[in-house]
């Protein structure tokens, strides 16, 4: 596979990352927190399927889903969430949720994790996809998540379409993960965000 590298502040990368992710491709982008895999969240271009194979990841772990907008989360769920919670989006803070059974892309799914980045750049990518992206961290399955842009590269180039570069990120936290499922809020991983 021919990937592409890029570089976060190229004039166009925002444009480039958006139609690849169009296309139904995999890509390596940079998040408020670590570097993650991702991939178009629609019904037929299996990006779950090739993000998993990838990491080698279990096929029965769900993948996050970043959204645009604080407002979008809606468009999954009739959960009413906290808004305490809804303030501190943008931002890396991960909402576990119901999910809209009508929703065809979810039929095998009860709950999914919604995250509402607060990097501007990658709410644009979103924003011009019109549907959420996948992410998770860019490792193998039960490896550490990898945090150099050389790492990132010299492990996973053969397998994405598109690299884009934005650094090293040495010691970033993940997203703090909290459920609000039938309206009892658990914290489930306290990271970047403290609640």
């Amino acid at each position: 596979m021919n990937c592409l590298i890029i570089k976060k502040q190229d004039a166009d990368s925002i444009k480039t990352t958006a139609e690849l992710l169009a296309q139904g491709k995999v890509v390596i982008i940079p998040t408020d927190t670590v570097y993650g895999f991702s991939g178009i969240a629609d019904d037929c271009s299996k990006t779950d399927e090739q993000i998993r194979k990838i990491k080698g990841r279990s096929e029965t772990k769900p993948l996050i889903q970043l959204i645009a907008k604080p407002e979008d989360i809606f468009l999954y769920t009739d959960d009413k969430i906290p808004s305490e919670l809804l303030e501190k989006w943008p931002g890396p803070l991960t909402i576990i949720v119901n999910i809209k059974k009508e929703l065809p892309l979810f039929q095998q799914m009860k709950t999914v994790a919604f995250r509402c980045p607060g990097d501007e750049w990658l709410r644009e990518i979103i924003g011009e996809c019109k549907k959420s992206i996948f992410s998770t961290s860019v490792n193998r399955s039960g490896q550490p998540v990898l945090e150099t842009i050389d790492g990132i590269k010299t492990e996973f180039s053969q397998e994405v379409s598109l690299i884009v570069e934005d650094g090293d990120k040495p010691g970033a936290l993940p997203s703090t993960l909290v459920s609000v499922i039938d309206g009892d809020v658990k914290i489930l991983r306290q990271g970047a965000v403290t609640l």
